[in-house]
């Protein structure tokens, strides 16, 4: 019975983890998240090597293997809400406010969360653009071009994910979306001149895997 009930909070920390790193969470944090809720159910042979799209996770009981398992997450996009939604539900667990069965259910519902909408992502996108060109010290105009190509930009990135495109071929096209865009604007008559560079550096960053950076450096801080 025990080694039953070991098994099915390996299998949902497993779950769990899958979860985080496919949002976009930390390593560490996966880590961190296993190792915290193992514990709270008095497991503690365990051993977790996690990487950015896999983990493996064994555990002992009586010098005895009674669990093995590795999990394959393929890359896909970010949505940190549903890192904090899980984060909140294992300190749930071990504070003992939620049981395990409860948990799982609770879990189900959090990876099925949908994402952003559409229009607020582009939105986002173009907002990023086009203050990360401001940053730059371009003028209002490039700014403002910044933001509109940034918004197209990513209407063909929310496009590329409903179809499944490689990231190869999406950095590829979007990098010439932008390119030949920014030329075209900067032909166009406008009362304050416009730079080509700066238009590209700031119309690019939808493209820049942020979230990856990030969690690479607090990786190799940690």
């Amino acid at each position: 019975q025990e080694s039953v009930e070991m098994h099915e909070v390996l299998v949902f920390v497993l779950e769990a983890g899958r979860i985080l790193l496919k949002n976009g969470a930390e390593i560490f944090r996966v880590e961190e998240t296993i190792e915290h809720i193992c514990r709270y159910y008095k497991i503690d042979t365990v051993d977790t090597f996690i990487m950015s799209n896999g983990i493996f996770i064994t555990a002992e009981q009586n010098n005895e293997e009674v669990f093995a398992k590795v999990k394959h997450v393929p890359l896909s996009g970010i949505h940190l809400g549903i890192v904090a939604e899980v984060n909140d539900l294992s300190r749930e667990i071990c504070a003992g406010k939620i049981s395990l069965e409860a948990a799982k259910e609770k879990l189900k519902w959090i990876d099925g969360l949908p994402p952003k909408k559409s229009y607020f992502r582009v939105l986002a996108a173009g907002l990023g653009s086009g203050c990360f060109c401001f940053l730059l010290r371009a003028n209002i105009m490039e700014s403002f071009i910044a933001f509109v190509i940034g918004m197209i930009l990513f209407i063909f990135v929310i496009f590329a994910e409903r179809h499944k495109l490689s990231k190869i071929i999406v950095n590829i096209v979007g990098g010439a979306i932008i390119t030949i865009l920014a030329i075209l604007a900067t032909h166009i008559p406008l009362p304050i001149l416009a730079t080509v560079d700066k238009v590209i550096i700031g119309s690019i960053l939808p493209l820049v895997p942020g979230v990856a950076f990030t969690n690479a450096i607090r990786d190799i801080a940690n």
